[in-house]
Order: structure tokens, then sequence, then C-alpha cells
């Protein structure tokens, strides 16, 4: 019996070394392409003289909102204070039960107007429009029936004037100069179709009038745990995506589209709950298959400062509702995987995800049992685990780290040196703490019922002024 258990535990073994060699290796790349990529984006600043103030494009930014009448109003003043030449904003209130729709009516003088929105995407009723002209900006709200996230986005598209549009939340507040970063890939390239931004946790940074002025790691041991986490991830996997057209996913906080090409390819769609990951993969689809020569990118520079979730409650139905986003959206475009048509999009790409984050709960289950089982039958190696584990989180702090210190140092922003000291301890709770709880998380999300396509409820608070 030890023996089959010996040999069992060997071919387990081989696995995980594969497993952990790719996974580290490809961390390793990403970190230093993204770090990379990150100082040649401040160097090239200078370059925005060069351009023209005409070069720009209209951008129509949708406002999805349920029941986000404690933040919308300072969402709307943060883009009203945006540094770009032409753009309208349409708040989209989703059958709010609080005061949503009244806070903004209120407090930017709101008019009822019977203006025709053209339905070129399905969604729910329109209830009520009010618009307004702050200064040189429109600024509208929608009123509609409930229907969800995407239902919402879809009225937007339907109710925007401009040919391209920028998705945001209602929680969410973008850097002064965001529109403007990431709309620099379309005017350089007419082939993209999509680019996603930079999304960051604001919890107890300093706000002014809309803008964040300077960067601190939250009180919130959970918000602190969430921002290394956040620099981590886009650090390191969607700038390196970005150099191949193998982008999988846009923040639904943060991302610009051609409008055109979404309503060709269906807009939203509003029977999933990872309404943003679908889209995106939908655009690689519709463009491959259609022949369409396009590009997705992702603008590292263009900032849009989130609230991530103070209570570990919140957090963890977060991040359940992105793990089924993220299996129904592979599921939905498994097309996409090991087919030539799509290229590297299918070989790195999806290929990435199904194994070091859609199944990585499982991965990590099993690896977890068959430490149990060699314990059990005396055939592990108890120094050599003890080492294994210490060497995984030091290497996981550094990968952390460079992430932090990269985003700190290569933005206008400044984080003091007691934030890089705390951000080096949280790395290490975050790894030993936080890791295993979202992949129990994760782990329950993978083999769980998805019934429920409707907004989450997750605590808000009045950004800090």
């Amino acid at each position: 019996m030890i023996t089959y258990v010996s040999t069992f535990l060997d071919y387990v073994m081989y696995f995980f070394i594969a497993y952990l060699i790719g996974y580290a290796s490809f961390q390793i790349i990403s970190v230093i392409v993204g770090a990379y990529e990150l100082n040649s984006s401040k160097r090239l600043q200078y370059l925005r003289g060069v351009l023209s103030e005409n070069a720009y494009i209209p951008v129509s930014i949708l406002v999805p909102a349920h029941n986000e009448g404690m933040t919308v109003c300072d969402t709307v003043y943060s883009l009203l204070n945006l540094d770009y030449s032409l753009f309208e904003i349409v708040v989209v209130n989703d059958g709010s039960t609080d005061d949503t729709a009244e806070s903004l009516i209120k407090e930017f003088n709101l008019i009822e107007t019977r203006r025709p929105i053209r339905i070129q995407l399905p969604c729910k009723d329109v209830v009520s429009v009010y618009e307004t002209k702050v200064g040189r900006i429109n600024l509208t709200l929608i009123n509609k029936v409930n229907g969800g996230k995407a239902d919402a986005l879809n009225m937007g598209i339907n109710a925007s004037r401009f040919p391209y549009f920028v998705c945001m939340d209602a929680d969410s507040l973008l850097q002064k100069d965001s529109i403007y970063r990431i709309v620099q890939p379309i005017l350089t390239d007419s082939n993209v179709v999509a680019v996603g931004g930079s999304v960051r946790p604001c919890n107890d940074s300093i706000i002014e009038k809309g803008v964040v002025k300077k960067i601190k790691i939250p009180k919130n041991l959970i918000a602190a745990m969430q921002v290394i986490e956040y620099d981590r991830t886009f650090l390191a996997t969607r700038i390196l995506f970005d150099k191949f057209n193998g982008s999988m996913i846009i923040s639904g906080a943060f991302g610009l589209f051609k409008k055109d090409i979404v309503i060709q390819a269906g807009g939203y769609n509003a029977g999933t709950v990872g309404e943003d990951m679908e889209l995106v993969l939908r655009l690689h689809e519709y463009c491959a298959v259609n022949q369409t020569s396009y590009r997705i990118k992702y603008a590292t520079d263009a900032i849009c400062w989130t609230q991530a979730p103070e209570k570990l409650s919140d957090l963890c139905k977060q991040r359940r509702r992105w793990h089924l986003g993220l299996r129904q959206s592979m599921a939905s475009h498994r097309r996409l995987f090991a087919s030539q048509e799509f290229g590297l999009l299918s070989v790195i790409s999806y290929t990435y995800f199904l194994l070091y984050e859609l199944y990585t709960p499982v991965i990590e289950m099993f690896g977890l049992f068959t430490v149990i089982l060699a314990y059990c039958f005396e055939l592990l190696n108890v120094r050599y685990m003890i080492f294994f584990t210490l060497f995984y989180t030091l290497y996981g702090v550094v990968i952390s780290n460079t992430a932090f210190f990269s985003r700190t140092q290569t933005t206008d922003l400044e984080a003091n040196l007691f934030d890089h000291v705390r951000a080096f301890f949280i790395s290490i709770l975050e790894i030993i703490f936080l890791r295993p709880v979202l992949s129990f998380v994760r782990m329950r999300a993978l083999f769980s019922n998805i019934n429920n396509t409707k907004w989450g409820k997750i605590q808000r608070k009045k950004f800090t002024k």
C-alpha cells in the first residue's frame, strides 16, 4: 500500500513542480515587463505636449447605478473635473430603492425631459429621463426598470451620443487625466476596439474635488490587503497579455469600447454575472470569426479609483460573484481554447486563466490533500515542506512589493516610507490569510449554481475628503 501511495505522490510532485514553475515563470516575466512598461510610460509622458490638443475623440461615459446614493454624486463630480475636451455623462439608475436618483436631481438641478432613446440593444423599459448641462458637459440621468448591471449598460449604450463609450462603476472615481490616457491607443491605432484601464483601491486616500491627491495604505486590513493584490494583478498579467492582443478581461470599473462593434456583437449579456469578461471574449470571437482586424489594449496609466470592500463577508460575496462570472464566461466561449483561429489568445491567455484562475482552487485543495496523505503515511519531509512554504511566501512578498513599488514610483502620486513598510508586512498577511480564504470562496463558486444575475450588495461609505 505504501508503495502505491509513494508512487502516486511522486507523480503529484512532478505535476506540482511543473505547475509552480509555469506559474512562477509567468509571474516573474509579467512583473518585469510590467515594471518596464510603467517606467517607459513615465519617461514618455513629455510627448503629451507634442500631441495636438485637438487630437481627441468624443466619449460617452456610462455610469450604471443601483442603490449608490452614498457615492454617486462624488463620482459625477470626479467626471466633471476630467481633463478632456469632449464627453458626456450618462447615469443609468437601474431601479434603485434608495435616494440615488433624488440625490443626483437635487445636486445637479436635473430637469425631466422627453428625450427619445433609440433602442439598438435589448433592455428594460425607461421610466424617466432627466438632463442638464454643467458647463460644457451634458449630464443625463435615465431611470429604468431594474434589470441588472448588463441591462443598465445596454440602456446607456442606447442613450449615448458618441461613437466610443466608457463604462465605470458608480462607486468609483476616474483620475483627472484618465480619459485622455485611455483613448491614446485608439488615436494611434484605428483597429483598437476596446481599451482597459487600471483599477486601484482608494480607501483612506486623500481626495479633493473628485481627484485623488495622495494614496495611502488603508487602515482597514481587509482593504489594505486588496491594495497589494490589485497592484500585483494589474501589473503581473494584463500588461503582458496586452503585448500579443491576449487580454481576456476589461474590468467593469473602467473600460473604453467602440460602440458600433459592441452593438454588432450584441452588447452586454444580461444573463451572465460576469458581463465585463463575457463581452471582451465575445469581441475576440466576433472579430476573429468575421475576419475583422482588431486590437484590445490595456492602458497602464489610465487610472480608476474604486472602493474596496472593508468587510470580509462583502469581499467574499464579491469574489464569489467574480469567480462565477469567470466560470460562466469561459464555458460560454470555450471555442477560444486550443484553436489556431485565435492564435496566442487561445494558447497562452485562455490556458493561463483555465489553469491559474478558474481551476486554481481545485489544484490547491488537491495539493493540501496530498500533503495530508503523505503525512499520514510518514512520507512527508517536514523540513523540506517548511522550507518550501517559507520560500513560496518570500517569493510572493517580493512579487507583491515589486508591483506596489513600481506603481508608486511611476505615477504622480505619493506613498510615504511608512506605507512601503506596511505594504511589506501586509503582503505577508495577504499570502497566509487572504489567499486561503478567497481560495475556499472560489472553490465553492466553482461548484455552485449560477442562479442570480442581479446586482451584488456591498456596503459603501463616503469618499475621504
